[in-house]
């Protein structure tokens, strides 16, 4: 297949180059996909996961259980994590220890 640039206006030219931008980014992840795919079996074959190959870990999901509650009102909770609740501030600025809220 041969193409003469020289009399294709400036538009073919583009819209040319948008689709062969599309093809080739599409032929990339089929590959990628593809690849992935392969070597997912061939760590299946071994007994393993790609994971446990590659060390990384599973994503984590779902909720941290919280770990601290306001003794004024328990539905108040907190995990540890992130910033103290204002209730928590005040609780240690009343003198009172991490230990004293804990669930």
């Amino acid at each position: 297949m041969s193409i003469d640039f020289d009399k294709m206006s400036l538009k073919e030219m583009q819209d040319l180059r948008t689709r062969l931008d599309r093809a080739i980014n599409s032929y990339e992840d089929r590959k990628r996909r593809e690849a992935l795919v392969a070597i997912e079996e061939a760590a299946r074959e071994h007994g393993f996961n790609l994971s446990e190959l590659t060390g990384s870990k599973p994503s984590r999901t779902g909720t941290v259980a919280p770990k601290y509650a306001n003794p004024q009102d328990p539905t108040m909770t907190w995990t540890g994590r992130g910033r103290k609740p204002r209730w928590v501030q005040e609780s240690l600025a009343e003198g009172k220890e991490l230990d004293d809220l804990l669930i």
